[in-house]
Parts: C-alpha cells; structure tokens; sequence
C-alpha cells in the first residue's frame, strides 16, 4: 500500500460502509462510530465523543428512537455531505 493511498480521504460511501461519521472525520479528523442521538428537534443519526455530539450526519430527523435505530440498522438514511 503506498502512503498516498493511505492518507487519501475517506468517502462518504466508505465511512458508511465502516459505520463511522463521515462528517465527523472530514471536519475534526476523528473516527467516531455512528449512533442514534437525540436533540430538540428530534432523533438523527450523528457521533459523540467524550465531550458531547461532535456531528449530525443524517439528513433526516427522526419521529421516534425506534425508526432511528431502525435507518441505522437498515442504512436507509441520508448522509448529509456539508456541516
């Protein structure tokens, strides 16, 4: 593997495929995995670190913890691709 190949950008399809923020890597460097959070506006697909939320990364916004774990589950979410 040559060293350019390994510091190339991770995609958006890559991140998601490994189940990490694409955000969350693209914007702090950090490989965080992907998780059910929950704010005012309701439940999304995002990461934390030990400091609190660090993105949201799902388009959408989700009625219940139920549907969103199930977006998860079944990757049938948006990835949003700008903070």
């Amino acid at each position: 593997m040559s060293l350019a190949f390994a510091s190339a950008p991770m995609s958006a399809m890559q991140a998601r495929a490994e189940a990490v923020g694409y955000l969350a890597l693209a914007c702090t460097g950090k490989r965080l995995p992907l998780q059910v959070r929950h704010s005012a506006a309701g439940h999304y697909i995002g990461t934390a670190d030990e400091d609190g939320p660090v993105s949201r990364e799902s388009v959408e916004y989700f009625r219940s913890q139920h549907a969103a774990d199930h977006a998860l589950a079944t990757g049938r979410w948006q990835q949003r691709i700008h903070p």
